[in-house]
């Protein structure tokens, strides 16, 4: 167990436990995409209740992990990777299905794809720099909670095309600016900076 300050100010002990249950709550996020897209395909495309407390599960339980992580006490390295894999997986699998559905332009999947990985790469770059993980920054989590709307608008509400363009346009600029914080954030932690 190590104590540090990281470049926000924050205060943190990451441990290096594998089992906990904010991690158990982060894998099962995953597991929520092959019954959601499962039962979609087998009701004839149609929405039901399944789906709908699938879909209440995956996102509650994105911001379930770090709750209990930091209620128990349990901040890991092994979690600040799961949390965002998990996150990544999600989204990568259902917005993948709806672009095969034709409901999501390919551009924005690839947009979305292509910033994930640049950021996953910049990460294992620190990792191995420095020998640990950088925790994920707010501008991620509202990026992808912004990601999370304008998916959940296009599933759930099919006739919604303005809310839908929106969503999209406010989705793809706080991609952008998420995007622009991390290659900030990661080039103070390459230089030196102290980080959690």
């Amino acid at each position: 167990m190590r104590e540090a300050i990281n470049i926000d100010g924050k205060k943190l002990v990451v441990k290096n436990h594998i089992i906990t249950w904010s991690n158990f709550i982060s894998l099962t996020r995953v597991l929520v995409v092959v019954p959601v897209i499962y039962i979609h395909m087998n009701n004839d495309y149609e929405i039901n209740y399944a789906i709908v407390l699938l879909i209440i599960y995956g996102v509650i339980s994105d911001y379930l992990d770090g709750l209990v992580a930091r209620w128990r006490n349990e901040i890991s390295e092994l979690g600040k990777v799961l949390d965002p894999i998990a996150d990544k997986l999600m989204a990568f699998f259902l917005f993948l299905y709806t672009v095969m559905l034709g409901w999501i332009p390919v551009w924005y999947f690839a947009l979305g794809v292509s910033r994930d990985l640049l950021i996953m790469t910049g990460s294992g770059y620190i990792k191995k720099k420095r020998g640990k993980v950088a925790m994920s920054i707010m501008s991620g989590k509202i990026s992808v909670n912004i990601m999370a709307f304008y998916w959940i608008s296009i599933f759930f509400f099919r006739e919604a095309t303005d809310v839908h363009f929106w969503l999209m346009i406010a989705s793809v600029a706080f991609m952008i600016y998420s995007f622009i914080n991390y290659v900030i954030r990661y080039k103070k932690i390459i230089d030196g900076a102290e980080f959690n």
